[in-house]
């Protein structure tokens, strides 16, 4: 993913320095996604691809279907690591699996997301879009702005990731979830 998001800075011409103004992501963190020094969470990679023109699924996908794509049971795409916590990170709490890998023009980025339990710390993070939010094991917790919702199996959430938000496990045993990303272009 790091590798992309330099291509396409380069393609386009941008510095670092400008990405970072235009993103208004660090300019270290940037440099240390492209080098592959750390797992980032979603948001900077959001802000990224939007300075960049592109949508955050050209940073996630490696093939392109031009008709339906389907997803047989266990063979989700590639996992996307992913930090769920602080912008800087060499460990990843929130794994993706893409049901949507490829699929040309979509609007929508839907996964399946292994989340793991961890009590480190983290801070909430806010993008522009939605999100829908379906538990099929385990329990979590989501903080939303200044409240806190329980989910266990077989609920959901559908929220505006504009608002400060944080989803982690309740408790030490890890959770999976359907999660449904919106990010305006």
């Amino acid at each position: 993913m790091g590798e992309k998001i330099k291509k396409f800075r380069k393609d386009k011409e941008i510095s670092l320095k400008e990405l970072s103004k235009n993103s208004g992501v660090k300019e270290d963190l940037i440099k240390d996604i492209e080098d592959g020094e750390i797992i980032p969470s979603l948001a900077p990679l959001i802000k990224i691809s939007r300075s960049l023109g592109i949508r955050l699924g050209t940073l996630l996908d490696d093939t392109i279907e031009e008709g339906p794509v389907i997803v047989r049971e266990g063979k989700a795409g590639k996992v996307i690591h992913f930090s769920g916590q602080e912008d800087e990170t060499s460990e990843s709490h929130l794994d993706f699996y893409s049901l949507a890998a490829g699929k040309v023009d979509r609007h929508m980025e839907p996964f399946i997301v292994q989340v793991e339990p961890h009590h480190d710390k983290f801070k909430l993070s806010s993008h522009e879009g939605e999100e829908f939010i379906y538990v099929l094991k385990g329990e979590i917790e989501i903080l939303y702005g200044k409240e806190k919702y329980h989910l266990k199996e077989g609920d959901s959430i559908y929220y505006d990731s504009i608002v400060p938000h944080h989803l982690h496990t309740r408790g030490d045993k890890p959770a999976k979830i359907l999660a449904v990303v919106y990010t305006p272009f």
